[in-house]
């Protein structure tokens, strides 16, 4: 086997990430035991976190490598997991024992190109594609609260909204806008990135800001990929 590629530390907190990343070349591996390490501080912190979720990212790290086809596996002794990944590389990672005692591999199919491995949380989704104005502002304010766990120097930011993102293809992309004295607005569309420091660009997207303590709802066309609070 390969030597194990090693996880780096990340210099800053991305907005949504842990300070950790990890490089997974063509041909080499990533320890399943440090990647557990990285991960499982989402899941032993004690702070409020009913409104987020935790997954493990596998990012193309640049425009040239793709994610078409590429599958992640955990392979050990007495493990051997397919971890499927949805279009932002994400999935949810198993916190198992056994792999970590054996310091488990987690492999890419991919043989070209560079991909980076992080931990990614983000807002849960709902099943009917309603969400309280309310209850985004309560979730950034966790996600805030969980990235300065992990990096003082986020202290000063605050939460100013959050970003919708879609599937390049797909049903209707939308986010409309619903004010108690029953108006609507469809908010625009843009292309942009999932995350922060990911390298592709081409997501459509849509910025909620919160403004005021007006009582609102958002209603989406077709459930996104992902909401990600912005901090500023």
């Amino acid at each position: 086997m390969p030597l194990a590629s090693h996880l780096a530390a990340c210099c800053t907190l991305s907005l949504i990430a842990l300070s950790m990343c990890a490089q997974a070349r063509a041909g080499d591996w990533v320890s399943y035991r440090d990647v557990y390490r990285a991960m499982v501080v989402f899941e032993k912190y004690g702070g409020p976190k009913n409104f987020l979720q935790s997954q493990l990212q596998v990012a193309p790290q640049d425009r040239i490598a793709s994610l078409d086809g590429v599958q992640l596996t955990l392979a050990g002794k007495t493990n051997q997991v397919n971890l499927p990944l949805d279009p932002l590389g994400r999935t949810p990672f198993p916190l198992l024992k056994g792999a970590y005692d054996e310091n488990a591999a987690l492999l890419l199919s991919r043989k070209i190109g560079s991909f980076g491995v992080r931990p990614r949380v983000s807002i849960a989704l709902q099943a009917d594609g309603v969400y309280e104005d309310g209850e985004l502002r309560a979730a950034c304010e966790q996600a805030l609260g969980f990235a300065r766990y992990g990096d003082g120097s986020l202290r000063t930011r605050q939460c100013a909204g959050v970003r919708f993102v879609f599937a390049k293809r797909g049903a209707e992309i939308g986010v409309r806008v619903q004010k108690s004295d029953g108006s609507d607005a469809s908010l625009p569309v843009s292309p942009g990135t999932a995350f922060p420091g990911d390298a592709d660009d081409s997501f459509p997207t849509v910025l909620y800001r919160f403004n005021g303590s007006e009582k609102v709802q958002l209603v989406t066309a077709y459930p996104p990929l992902a909401i990600v609070p912005l901090f500023e």
